[in-house]
């Protein structure tokens, strides 16, 4: 009987916690279900020439503004710049949609537009019902199409050649400029390469002679001085020693001991170090270089028989 009677004192105070627990579930789905509340009549969105224009009450002078939206282009925080141009008392702009969620400033318009939204501005909030979107862009873009295909073919009549040759003389002042440029820079060259060239001839000669003497020392130390018994074993070190040298320049070079490579590199190094005491600019005649090649094969496309319309028979001419 007692546990019976503990039950029934708990019974109205189980029930008034399951009412306070619907009753707070009612709140909630009434704060989050606001998108049933009737639109603002202080903003409207309307469609005027394919374009949506939202019309919107000013707070600070109470009164009405239209904004010409561009759905694919305009942004919400473009469209809140805007506003507060037109309306610099606005401290709070938002963008909300009915379950809450609030747009963020790249939202495109033309996102925001297809649903309802609530609008904040400063303390009060607008809710927006937009009408649906107006499909005209399709229907004018098959009405333009002809007509842009025409101005097209009308413009390449009278003003392609005209381009050309706007183009070519573009293309003929930079070459000549950069010729200009140019011209001192390979003078310097010319006078460095020339003597690159000599210093490496005179390595040349020089090693051809060292060999030459090494070769004949050895004859005559062993026709004349010792005999080949003596002079095997030294000849045989001398070999082995230019074999020793060769791979060492193999490990500090990275490439082989050829003598078209060898005189390449010494050709470079004599170069770079004349290059250094004339305070000649490698880079720079480089990238013009580059530069004159890039306007020459611009030129060369542009003088193409097809770019020009020529005839066959021409085309078969310039081949």
């Amino acid at each position: 009987m007692a546990v019976l009677a503990g039950l029934w004192g708990r019974l109205p105070r189980a029930a008034g916690y399951q009412a306070g627990n619907i009753r707070h579930r009612l709140q909630l789905c009434t704060g989050i279900f606001y998108s049933t509340q009737p639109p603002s009549s202080d903003v409207t969105v309307q469609y005027n020439h394919g374009l949506p224009v939202i019309t919107l009450t000013l707070p600070s002078r109470n009164e009405r503004c239209n904004f010409t939206i561009k759905p694919m282009t305009t942004t919400v925080g473009q469209f809140f710049k805007d506003i507060q141009k037109e309306d610099q008392g606005i401290d709070k702009l938002a963008v909300i949609s009915t379950d809450g969620t609030k747009f963020s400033s790249s939202t495109l318009m033309n996102v925001l537009l297809k649903n309802d939204f609530q609008l904040v501005i400063n303390k009060s909030t607008h809710y927006i019902r937009p009408p649906p979107i107006e499909n005209l862009q399709a229907d004018c873009s098959e009405q333009l199409d002809p007509l842009k295909c025409m101005i097209q073919d009308l413009h390449t009549v009278f003003y392609y050649d005209e381009y050309l040759l706007h183009k070519e003389q573009q293309f003929l002042q930079r070459l000549e400029s950069l010729k200009e440029e140019l011209q001192p820079l390979e003078e310097m060259k010319r006078h460095i390469v020339s003597l690159a060239e000599a210093r490496t001839s005179r390595l040349k000669w020089v090693g051809l002679a060292l060999l030459s003497t090494q070769g004949g020392a050895l004859a005559w130390l062993t026709w004349w001085v010792y005999s080949w018994d003596i002079m095997e074993p030294v000849t045989y070190f001398i070999t082995y020693g230019s074999a020793i040298a060769f791979y060492a320049y193999f490990l500090l070079t990275k490439i082989d001991y050829v003598y078209p490579e060898v005189s390449d590199r010494q050709f470079l190094h004599a170069f770079h170090r004349k290059a250094k005491g004339k305070k000649f600019d490698i880079e720079k005649y480089n990238k013009l270089r580059n530069d004159l090649a890039e306007t020459e094969e611009s030129l060369r496309r542009l003088r193409n028989p097809l770019q020009l319309k020529l005839p066959i028979e021409q085309l078969h001419a310039q081949e």
